[in-house]
């Protein structure tokens, strides 16, 4: 098959390395994985990952129906804040509904009576590399932290969610939050029937204590006599799909700059806003060092410094690995800009482009 870059590239075979990990996790301790469909929701695989996982997770309207429509399974719907629309439609397709605050809990008491509701707490404590990520930064709004407000909530509420974690692979860390959320939230705990304990944990990575990660959760999950539920984002796809790109031009300006068809700012969004390089293949002690640059007209549109073994040139194919996870839910069309196709490399090896965007896509998408 001739494949035009730029294209998102999803490979089964090393997804389904992540779903087996997660299945071990549910086979071993009990605990149940929602896809965190913020992080991605690209639903051409989704026949394959609803194998492995017990349904979706949510944080507006569109994410829920996406998941009940698309997934099937247990529908989980969060929002930092409802409107009163969005909650009357999202009442169709969730399971279980899950408020940010107090406020909006009481505000909607009367309209959720019936549902499987919860609330999110925020413990205080969390893991993260960037403060722009961090939900427990100083004057966090994502979440409650009046324990006392939280406990005459009890009688609303069959479940919570602590989601506290951003990218984190130190199991000790882990481990030392929950034993501390266990100490001071267990009373709250022991009166409920689920705890979420959100994504952002880095459980799938390689050389992670699995076995020693599945022990806390079921202890945890014995100790209160709770379903525990995982939210994995990035752990569910890490690894399993690249941006292939190609060299239009190299420029020199005191380095070698290549620029390739593709574009931080519309499609790498991520690298942007947190300021990190791209994960790209290249040889560390090569020859030949080159800025890999977007062509959108952004001025501080680089995917990276890189060194490789031999020169690159026009036409030369660039790959860009971890390219699922927060990147296809956040392209755009800066600079009017190709969007790129996505294709998927299915478990028998062959490749299906499973879509293509053109102009026609461009125009709908504005006004």
């Amino acid at each position: 098959m001739m494949l035009t870059t730029p294209y998102y590239l999803i490979d089964e075979r090393k997804l389904l390395r992540n779903m087996k990990m997660v299945q071990h996790v549910r086979s071993a301790c009990g605990a149940k994985s929602v896809l965190a469909l913020k992080c991605f929701s690209t639903w051409c695989v989704f026949n394959l990952m609803k194998k492995y996982m017990d349904g979706t997770t949510s944080s507006s309207l569109y994410e829920t129906r996406l998941g009940y429509e698309k997934f099937g399974k247990e529908v989980h719907a969060y929002s930092v804040a409802f409107s009163r629309q969005e909650l009357k439609e999202i009442k169709r397709y969730a399971d279980k509904i899950i408020f940010n605050s107090l406020s909006q809990l009481e505000m909607f008491r009367g309209s959720v009576r019936s549902c499987n509701v919860g609330v999110r707490i925020n413990p205080r404590v969390s893991f993260s590399h960037f403060d722009l990520a961090d939900p427990a930064r100083r004057f966090s709004r994502l979440g409650i932290c009046d324990k006392k407000m939280l406990l005459k909530a009890l009688p609303l509420i069959k479940g919570v969610m602590f989601h506290f974690n951003c990218e984190n692979d130190n199991f000790e860390n882990f481990s030392s939050h929950i034993d501390m959320i266990s100490r001071t939230y267990g009373d709250v705990l022991k009166n409920l029937e689920w705890v979420s304990l959100g994504g952002g944990i880095y459980f799938t990575k390689p050389g992670y204590p699995l076995e020693k990660f599945c022990k806390k959760l079921k202890a945890f999950s014995e100790t209160f006599k709770v379903q525990v539920y995982l939210e994995p984002g990035e752990a569910a796809i890490t690894q399993s799909a690249e941006l292939v790109t190609k060299v239009l031009d190299i420029v020199h300006n005191e380095l070698d700059i290549a620029i390739v068809d593709a574009s931080t700012e519309a499609h790498m969004l991520d690298l942007l806003i947190y300021r990190i390089n791209a994960k790209i293949d290249s040889t560390r002690q090569g020859r030949f060092k080159y800025i890999i640059a977007g062509r959108s007209c952004l001025a501080g549109d680089a995917f990276g410094t890189f060194r490789f073994k031999s020169k690159l040139k026009t036409g030369t194919i660039i790959r860009i690995a971890d390219a699922a996870g927060y990147t296809m839910v956040k392209k755009n069309w800066f600079n009017g800009l190709p969007m790129p196709s996505i294709v998927v490399r299915r478990q028998d090896g062959s490749f299906k482009l499973v879509r293509r965007f053109e102009y026609n896509d461009f125009v709908s998408s504005l006004s």
